[in-house]
Protein backbone atom coordinates (compact mmCIF):
# COMPACT_ATOMS: atom_id res chain seq x y z
CA UNK A 1 0.00 0.00 0.00
CA UNK A 2 1.41 3.39 -1.01
CA UNK A 3 1.77 5.75 1.99
CA UNK A 4 0.95 9.35 1.10
CA UNK A 5 1.63 12.27 3.42
CA UNK A 6 0.65 15.89 2.81
CA UNK A 7 2.51 18.37 5.03
CA UNK A 8 0.59 21.63 5.06
CA UNK A 9 0.03 25.06 6.59
CA UNK A 10 -3.09 27.13 5.86
CA UNK A 11 -0.87 30.18 5.33
CA UNK A 12 0.24 28.96 1.91
CA UNK A 13 -2.10 29.56 -1.03
CA UNK A 14 -0.47 26.61 -2.74
CA UNK A 15 -1.58 24.41 0.15
CA UNK A 16 -5.17 25.49 -0.46
CA UNK A 17 -4.81 24.71 -4.16
CA UNK A 18 -3.33 21.29 -3.34
CA UNK A 19 -6.11 20.60 -0.86
CA UNK A 20 -8.63 21.21 -3.62
CA UNK A 21 -6.95 18.77 -6.03
CA UNK A 22 -6.11 15.97 -3.56
CA UNK A 23 -9.69 14.58 -3.27
CA UNK A 24 -9.80 14.02 -7.04
CA UNK A 25 -6.51 12.10 -6.91
CA UNK A 26 -7.82 10.04 -4.00
CA UNK A 27 -10.97 9.21 -5.95
CA UNK A 28 -9.07 8.19 -9.07
CA UNK A 29 -6.44 6.13 -7.26
CA UNK A 30 -8.27 4.84 -4.20
CA UNK A 31 -5.34 5.92 -2.00
CA UNK A 32 -5.81 8.42 0.83
CA UNK A 33 -3.45 11.25 1.74
CA UNK A 34 -2.55 11.65 5.41
CA UNK A 35 -2.79 15.35 6.33
CA UNK A 36 0.14 16.41 8.55
CA UNK A 37 -0.10 19.94 10.03
CA UNK A 38 3.23 21.79 10.19
CA UNK A 39 4.16 25.41 10.92
CA UNK A 40 5.53 27.01 7.77
CA UNK A 41 7.14 29.83 9.72
CA UNK A 42 9.04 27.23 11.74
CA UNK A 43 10.12 25.47 8.57
CA UNK A 44 11.42 28.73 7.11
CA UNK A 45 13.32 29.54 10.28
CA UNK A 46 14.90 26.07 10.46
CA UNK A 47 15.93 26.02 6.80
CA UNK A 48 16.86 29.69 6.33
CA UNK A 49 14.09 29.91 3.72
CA UNK A 50 11.61 32.72 3.00
CA UNK A 51 8.20 32.99 1.42
CA UNK A 52 8.34 33.42 -2.38
CA UNK A 53 7.12 37.02 -2.04
CA UNK A 54 10.19 37.81 0.04
CA UNK A 55 12.69 35.50 -1.59
CA UNK A 56 11.96 36.69 -5.12
CA UNK A 57 10.85 40.28 -4.54
CA UNK A 58 14.02 41.63 -6.18
CA UNK A 59 14.14 39.05 -8.99
CA UNK A 60 12.81 40.64 -12.14
CA UNK A 61 9.82 38.78 -13.65
CA UNK A 62 9.89 35.90 -11.13
CA UNK A 63 6.78 36.87 -9.16
CA UNK A 64 4.91 37.72 -12.36
CA UNK A 65 5.67 34.23 -13.65
CA UNK A 66 4.48 32.66 -10.41
CA UNK A 67 1.21 34.57 -10.66
CA UNK A 68 0.75 33.35 -14.23
CA UNK A 69 1.50 29.77 -13.18
CA UNK A 70 -1.07 30.02 -10.39
CA UNK A 71 -3.69 31.34 -12.82
CA UNK A 72 -3.04 28.38 -15.12
CA UNK A 73 -3.32 25.90 -12.24
CA UNK A 74 -6.57 27.49 -11.04
CA UNK A 75 -8.03 27.42 -14.55
CA UNK A 76 -6.92 23.84 -15.23
CA UNK A 77 -8.58 22.54 -12.09
CA UNK A 78 -11.63 24.81 -12.16
CA UNK A 79 -10.87 26.47 -8.82
CA UNK A 80 -12.93 29.60 -9.41
CA UNK A 81 -13.48 30.29 -5.71
CA UNK A 82 -9.78 30.86 -5.02
CA UNK A 83 -8.85 34.42 -4.03
CA UNK A 84 -5.72 35.86 -2.49
CA UNK A 85 -6.27 36.72 1.17
CA UNK A 86 -6.38 40.49 1.62
CA UNK A 87 -4.69 40.09 5.04
CA UNK A 88 -1.79 38.04 3.65
CA UNK A 89 0.55 37.12 5.24
CA UNK A 90 -1.51 35.69 8.10
CA UNK A 91 0.10 34.31 11.26
CA UNK A 92 -1.19 30.73 11.31
CA UNK A 93 0.26 29.61 14.65
CA UNK A 94 -3.13 29.46 16.37
CA UNK A 95 -5.01 27.62 13.64
CA UNK A 96 -2.16 25.16 13.08
CA UNK A 97 -2.03 24.39 16.83
CA UNK A 98 -5.80 23.94 16.93
CA UNK A 99 -5.63 21.66 13.91
CA UNK A 100 -2.96 19.55 15.60
CA UNK A 101 -5.32 19.18 18.55
CA UNK A 102 -7.85 17.60 16.20
CA UNK A 103 -5.55 15.04 14.58
CA UNK A 104 -7.21 11.63 14.74
CA UNK A 105 -10.62 13.11 15.58
CA UNK A 106 -13.67 12.38 13.37
CA UNK A 107 -14.20 16.06 12.47
CA UNK A 108 -10.55 16.73 11.57
CA UNK A 109 -11.16 17.14 7.83
CA UNK A 110 -14.26 19.30 8.40
CA UNK A 111 -12.12 21.81 10.27
CA UNK A 112 -9.41 21.65 7.60
CA UNK A 113 -12.00 22.40 4.93
CA UNK A 114 -13.59 25.32 6.76
CA UNK A 115 -10.27 26.90 7.72
CA UNK A 116 -8.89 26.48 4.20
CA UNK A 117 -11.94 28.16 2.68
CA UNK A 118 -11.85 30.97 5.23
CA UNK A 119 -8.27 31.75 4.23
CA UNK A 120 -8.38 31.39 0.46
CA UNK A 121 -11.99 31.88 -0.57
CA UNK A 122 -13.45 34.27 2.01
CA UNK A 123 -10.32 36.34 2.70
CA UNK A 124 -10.78 36.23 6.47
CA UNK A 125 -8.22 37.39 9.01
CA UNK A 126 -7.51 33.98 10.46
CA UNK A 127 -5.08 35.11 13.12
CA UNK A 128 -7.85 36.95 14.97
CA UNK A 129 -9.36 34.69 17.69
CA UNK A 130 -12.81 36.26 17.30
CA UNK A 131 -12.78 35.68 13.55
CA UNK A 132 -11.60 32.10 13.98
CA UNK A 133 -14.30 31.35 16.54
CA UNK A 134 -17.08 32.98 14.53
CA UNK A 135 -16.00 31.24 11.33
CA UNK A 136 -16.06 27.79 12.90
CA UNK A 137 -19.33 28.42 14.76
CA UNK A 138 -21.00 29.58 11.55
CA UNK A 139 -19.99 26.28 9.94
CA UNK A 140 -21.58 24.28 12.76
CA UNK A 141 -18.24 23.47 14.40
CA UNK A 142 -16.96 24.24 17.90
CA UNK A 143 -15.14 27.56 17.72
CA UNK A 144 -14.62 27.89 21.46
CA UNK A 145 -13.37 24.32 21.75
CA UNK A 146 -10.98 24.89 18.86
CA UNK A 147 -9.55 28.00 20.49
CA UNK A 148 -8.99 26.01 23.67
CA UNK A 149 -6.94 23.55 21.62
CA UNK A 150 -4.68 26.37 20.44
CA UNK A 151 -3.44 26.57 24.04
CA UNK A 152 -3.34 22.82 24.67
CA UNK A 153 0.13 21.55 25.60
CA UNK A 154 -0.23 18.36 23.56
CA UNK A 155 -1.36 20.26 20.47
CA UNK A 156 1.57 22.66 20.80
CA UNK A 157 3.99 19.77 21.20
CA UNK A 158 2.60 17.93 18.19
CA UNK A 159 2.92 20.97 15.94
CA UNK A 160 6.53 21.46 17.02
CA UNK A 161 7.29 17.76 16.58
CA UNK A 162 5.60 17.56 13.17
CA UNK A 163 7.53 20.59 11.96
CA UNK A 164 10.91 19.41 13.23
CA UNK A 165 10.44 15.89 11.84
CA UNK A 166 9.28 17.23 8.50
CA UNK A 167 12.37 19.44 8.20
CA UNK A 168 14.60 16.52 9.20
CA UNK A 169 13.13 14.55 6.30
CA UNK A 170 13.90 17.31 3.80
CA UNK A 171 11.01 19.79 3.96
CA UNK A 172 11.86 23.42 3.24
CA UNK A 173 8.40 24.80 2.39
CA UNK A 174 4.78 23.83 1.84
CA UNK A 175 3.03 22.00 0.39
CA UNK A 176 5.38 19.06 0.80
CA UNK A 177 4.41 15.49 0.05
CA UNK A 178 5.98 12.17 0.96
CA UNK A 179 5.19 9.09 -1.14
CA UNK A 180 6.50 6.00 0.61
CA UNK A 181 9.10 8.28 2.18
CA UNK A 182 10.13 9.99 -1.07
CA UNK A 183 9.82 13.79 -0.92
CA UNK A 184 7.94 15.90 -3.47
CA UNK A 185 7.61 19.68 -3.14
CA UNK A 186 4.91 21.94 -4.51
CA UNK A 187 1.45 21.62 -5.98
CA UNK A 188 2.90 21.03 -9.43
CA UNK A 189 4.24 17.64 -8.31
CA UNK A 190 0.72 16.27 -7.80
CA UNK A 191 0.57 14.99 -11.38
CA UNK A 192 3.83 13.12 -10.85
CA UNK A 193 2.60 11.77 -7.51
CA UNK A 194 -0.50 10.39 -9.20
CA UNK A 195 1.68 8.69 -11.82
CA UNK A 196 3.82 7.16 -9.07
CA UNK A 197 0.72 5.85 -7.30
CA UNK A 198 -0.54 4.34 -10.55
CA UNK A 199 2.77 2.66 -11.23
CA UNK A 200 2.87 1.22 -7.70
CA UNK A 201 -0.64 -0.15 -8.05
CA UNK A 202 0.20 -1.72 -11.42
CA UNK A 203 3.42 -3.36 -10.18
Amino acid sequence: MTKLEYHFDYGSPNCYLSHRVIPHIEKRTGVKFEYVPILLGGVFKSTNNQSPMMAFKDVRNKLMYQQAETRRFVARHGLAKFAMNSHFPVNTLQIMRGTCGLVGKPDFMKYVEVLSCAMWEDSKKMDDPEVITATLDAAGLDGKGFMALTQDANAKALLLSNTEKSVARGTFGAPTFFVDGEIYFGKDTLDEIERVIGAAKAA
